[in-house]
């Protein structure tokens, strides 16, 4: 067990509310989040966190002196990642990653806030960047002096600074971070990223609440300004504001697909977000997810955490199947706790143009005869077997309509075993105050 001693803090933040499962309470975005500052760390501080990384890299469980927020990330990086932390240079990055209308939208704003960083941010001598969810740096502003010192540790377009790649970093670990991340010169992974000091912020997707992209500001060894860290909390904040706006349209649209929803009055049907939110649900549904009835909850912190585990990991599937193939329908079979039985299910996606913004599920039907377009089965969605031995998972059956493509086989056959190699070798740190 890992015993972390806070030591000198900075960046401590305050905990986030605890939520009601039921009515989607409020939960604060990375840009609300209190900030506070003292960049500068002193020659012992610098020193004895070194000390502390080394003796950490070499396996060491207890280590003192180094913010929680930065051995967890340190942790991370020996355990699951397997980052060297002599890594000299980020790697390039890959290929191949597909983003939504919802991310350009934020790559736009956040260029345009870096673009405009030092006339906001007074004294600033540092190299902003904007990376993409993945942690691929897409853009730098900064001077020529900086541009080229950067260019030494690839800080810079074309690379990759996720954190399972180049450690602890401002862009990786805030990917990781419901908060600002400040990581100071020692407190890198990589003992030749030590010359730079790093503030960064992600902007995550007020839905999925998954990052979409990343802030960040660099300074070649000197602190950042004061400001910094506030000013990255407040362009944060703006942004996650307009993706909100956006967010409160489409629960707006689900709800009218729901009204529009040819089906049996006494069909139960529900209309849920990416997220496996519910934004509105009829009285028959209500009763078997455990949501109030007929009551629409447009904006993202109003909709309702319904009562059956099944239903996130079912719409997480159903929106990438239907990404893919927009007329794409399916059914399934979900786990009622109240009834204690699976019941069957009815999916069809909604969509706005190309972007999926949710699915109206009828329970208990399993034609989804409102619905066009190709009819293709989904995995089963927490439905105990029973051939399961008690302990073990059971495997999840994919119920096919029509006969399955070769990529419908590799996703069912993909959700039906278990992922383990991800697991961390030991335990992960305990923060004892």
């Amino acid at each position: 067990m890992l015993l972390l001693d806070r030591g000198p803090s900075l960046g401590r933040f305050a905990p986030l509310p605890k939520g009601n499962g039921m009515n989607g309470a409020k939960a604060r975005t990375n840009g609300a989040l209190p900030a506070t500052n003292g960049a500068a760390l002193s020659d012992d501080n610098l020193k004895r966190i070194a000390t502390a990384r080394e003796r950490f890299a070499a396996g060491a469980d207890t280590v003192q002196g180094v913010r929680p927020e930065i051995l967890m990330s340190w942790y991370r990086c020996r355990e699951e990642y397997e980052v060297d932390p002599h890594l000299e240079r980020a790697p390039a990055a890959a290929e191949g990653s597909v983003h939504s209308m919802g991310h350009d939208v934020v790559f736009a704003e956040l260029g345009g806030s870096a673009a405009c960083a030092a006339g906001e941010v007074e004294g600033l001598d540092g190299l902003v960047t904007v990376a993409d969810c993945d942690g691929r740096v897409l853009a730098s502003w900064g001077s020529r002096r900086l541009l080229h010192l950067a260019a030494d540790s690839n800080l810079a377009a074309w690379s990759l600074w996720a954190e399972r790649t180049s450690g602890t970093n401002g862009m990786g670990t805030s990917l990781e971070s419901q908060r600002p991340v400040l990581v100071r010169g020692p407190e890198h992974w990589c003992q030749n990223f030590d010359p730079w000091t790093c503030a960064g912020v992600a902007v995550r997707d007020v839905v999925t609440h998954e990052p979409l992209a990343v802030l960040n500001v660099s300074c070649w060894r000197t602190p950042p300004p004061d400001a910094v860290v506030p000013w990255l909390s407040r362009v944060a904040a703006a942004t996650e504001a307009k993706l909100r706006q956006r967010a409160r349209h489409t629960g707006t649209l689900l709800a009218a697909a729901f009204a529009d929803a040819r089906l049996p009055s006494a069909t139960p049907l529900a209309a849920v977000d990416t997220a496996g939110k519910v934004v509105l649900a009829n009285s028959e549904a209500a009763v078997l997810i455990g949501t109030p009835a007929d009551t629409p909850a447009y904006a993202p912190a109003q909709r309702w955490t319904p009562q059956v585990p099944g239903v996130p990991e079912l719409v997480r599937w159903v929106t990438e199947r239907a990404r893919q193939d927009p007329r794409w329908r399916g059914s399934t079979r979900v786990y009622v706790p109240f009834l204690g039985t699976p019941l069957s299910v009815a999916v069809r996606p909604v969509l706005t143009g190309t972007q999926v913004i949710g699915a109206l599920l009828a329970l208990g039907s399993a034609d989804g005869s409102d619905a066009g377009g190709a009819h293709v089965g989904v995995p089963d969605v927490g439905v105990p077997d029973a051939g399961a031995s008690p302990g073990r998972p059971a495997p999840r059956r994919c119920l096919l309509h029509t006969s399955p493509s070769p990529r419908d086989l590799t996703i069912c056959r993909t959700l039906s075993s278990p992922c383990e190699k991800n697991l961390p070798r030991r335990s992960p740190p305990s923060i004892r105050p």
